[in-house]
């Protein structure tokens, strides 16, 4: 280190080494971090002035260390600094990267930030291959080896959005002895049930993800790829590849999903054993998360053996409540109690924190103790087929079909004669044939304004969200006993299990869960679908970093034709309602009183 910068960095095999002071911190540009295998992966270190040890805040993925948010996803860039102008405030924005901390608001409270390229990307050579086992040891390994540098007081912490979230809970697995924390920032933890295989049924997000957002950021690039807008560095450097040579250096990540139906070994290996998650958490979850973080950050919470944890659930888009000041505040109480030591408040804070959402973007603080609210008072809503309702009271026997690809069939309850309020898991029990072996099931919860409105929210990404989600493929329809509860139906998708067309079949449902508080005058309803949620008042987003516009879904769809061909999936699929068949909605009704 301390060498001076090679005068033009685009040289084949040049390593970018340099220490200087910018902006009052110390910059550690490109250090080497050896891994077990020989592969030597690229860090760069923002620490404070004046020596001594700091506590460190680590972060480790695919994005390009050197890559400016502004540059690399510049219509999320604008939409944070138009919506929430604070998450910029207080820094020259010169140093901020998609998804992880801004150093300029963490050093000078006497934080040391890495930023690590994971293997295959930026600055790192490798293969290329997210969320594997091998990248989750060399997290590990990076975890370790900033646990011991001079710099350091050897607590480390994983803080972060969305991938910086996934890999903290794999890497938690693995108990690195420096690991002291960790802040996962809307983060996923289920490979197969929140990632790729929404109840059984192939979401093409994680395809489509890594074509936008992490092959063009593979190391190798070299002078194809961006270059850093501090120093000019080349992002994705220092060598330059020939296509097929990049080719041969990563997975064929949509297909190998793609050929793993069922939640077998390539997807376990991906996922977390909650029982060897020890370390302190802070689990922030996004009620507009549907379709890939919000499930694991609440199962997190409450199935990760950390006697020390806590969940936090807001509202808003995916990447700004990170960067806000409430979302700073929030990290900074948590990192500064357990690793610096400080008196922050921390040991004082309830285990649960949620924003209550109601209509109109409207979010209100409150504290409760637990995940579901014991109080909660689980209510069905039976679906009555002939009036096309959902209703607490009996209902008749009869049936409803629909073209099993098509809208299907929504059920309405009475407007409320009283503000009630919604808030956790939700589960669906449905009673169906299928003129077919199969049938998908698409099960969206809405909100209806008196004048008979759809009451959408701004999700994590999709600005026209529903209130709740749920998926499952009907030959997916086998329950884990074990691990189902009423509220979250629990499915191994280890097997499938045809119809016989004609064949009346029960589904329990997992919904994911939700917060609404219903004013008076509307009314809840269900949609039962074949095919994803389209909102019906148009006006879609499309952000830069996206391959679709966003039409109520957001990126998680379920359109891959390989997935759903219409010979299997596109007869007539049949809702019945006898004694023997019972279709309803359960869900958790908060009492008034108590909120």
């Amino acid at each position: 280190m301390n060498k001076a910068a090679p005068t033009d960095d685009v040289a084949e095999g040049t390593a970018w080494e340099l220490t200087e002071v910018r902006d009052g911190m110390i910059i550690d540009w490109d250090v080497p971090i050896r891994m077990d295998d020989g592969i030597v992966l690229r860090a760069d270190v923002f620490r404070p002035r004046g020596g001594g040890t700091h506590p460190v805040i680590l972060s480790y993925g695919p994005y390009g260390k050197w890559l400016s948010f502004q540059e690399g996803y510049s219509t999320a860039w604008e939409i944070m600094a138009r919506v929430h102008p604070d998450a910029l405030a207080g820094s020259s924005d010169k140093y901020q990267s998609w998804e992880v901390a801004d150093p300029e608001k963490w050093v000078p409270d006497g934080y040391a930030l890495v930023r690590v390229d994971s293997r295959g990307a930026g600055r790192s050579p490798g293969f290329l291959d997210p969320f594997c086992p091998r990248e989750t040891a060399d997290l590990a390994q990076c975890i370790e080896w900033a646990g011991v540098q001079p710099w350091s007081n050897g607590k480390v912490g994983l803080n972060g959005i969305s991938y910086y979230a996934i890999n903290a809970w794999q890497v938690a697995v693995l108990q690195p002895p420096h690991l002291a924390a960790i802040c996962a920032w809307e983060g996923a933890s289920d490979w197969y049930r929140e990632k790729n295989h929404h109840g059984g049924i192939l979401c093409t997000f994680q395809a489509n993800w890594y074509d936008m957002q992490v092959k063009p950021l593979q190391h190798g690039h070299g002078v194809r790829g961006a270059r850093s807008p501090i120093h000019g560095g080349l992002v994705c450097g220092p060598e330059t590849l020939p296509e097929e040579e990049l080719a041969r250096l990563r997975c064929d990540f949509g297909e190998e999903i793609f050929s793993h139906p069922l939640d077998d070994t390539y997807h376990r290996a991906r996922s977390v054993d909650w029982s060897r998650v020890v370390v302190p958490l802070l689990s922030a979850a996004n009620w507009g998360g549907n379709g890939l973080h919000l499930r694991g950050n609440i199962e997190g919470f409450v199935n990760a053996a950390s006697k020390q944890k806590w969940l936090e659930v807001h509202g808003g888009h995916h990447w700004t409540g990170f960067y806000t000041d409430y979302g700073v505040a929030l990290q900074k109480r948590f990192f500064g109690h357990f690793l610096k030591g400080e008196d922050t408040g921390w040991s004082r804070q309830p285990a649960v924190q949620l924003q209550i959402r109601a209509p109109a973007e409207k979010f209100t603080l409150r504290h409760e103790s637990e995940w579901p609210l014991d109080r909660a008072k689980w209510t069905r809503y039976n679906l009555d087929l002939p009036r096309r309702a959902l209703t607490e009271r009996g209902t008749a026997s009869g049936t409803v079909a629909f073209e099993a690809l098509d809208e299907g069939v929504r059920f309405l309850a009475e407007p409320a004669t009283e503000e009630f309020e919604i808030t956790g898991p939700i589960a669906a029990r449905l009673a169906i044939s299928s003129s077919t072996t199969d049938a998908d099931l698409f099960l969206i919860v809405q909100l209806f304004d008196p004048d008979g409105k759809e009451v959408i929210f701004q999700g994590a990404l999709d600005p026209n969200t529903p209130i709740a989600q749920g998926w499952l493929r009907a030959s997916h329809r086998k329950l884990d006993p074990a691990r189902s509860l009423p509220w979250r139906p629990f499915h191994p998708h280890d097997e499938r299990r045809p119809l016989q067309p004609g064949e009346i079949v029960s589904l329990d449902i997992e919904i994911w869960p939700t917060c609404i508080v219903v004013p008076r005058g509307y009314r809840i309803g269900l949609w039962v679908r074949g095919k994803d949620y389209v909102y019906e008042g148009g006006n879609a987003l499309k952000l830069s970093n996206m391959k679709n516009a966003f039409n109520g879904c957001g990126p998680f769809l379920h359109d891959d034709p390989r997935d759903r061909p219409p010979e299997l999936f596109g007869g007539i699929t049949t809702i019945h309602a006898s004694l023997d068949h019972e279709n309803f909605l359960l869900l958790p009704l908060v009492p008034p009183t108590s909120r």
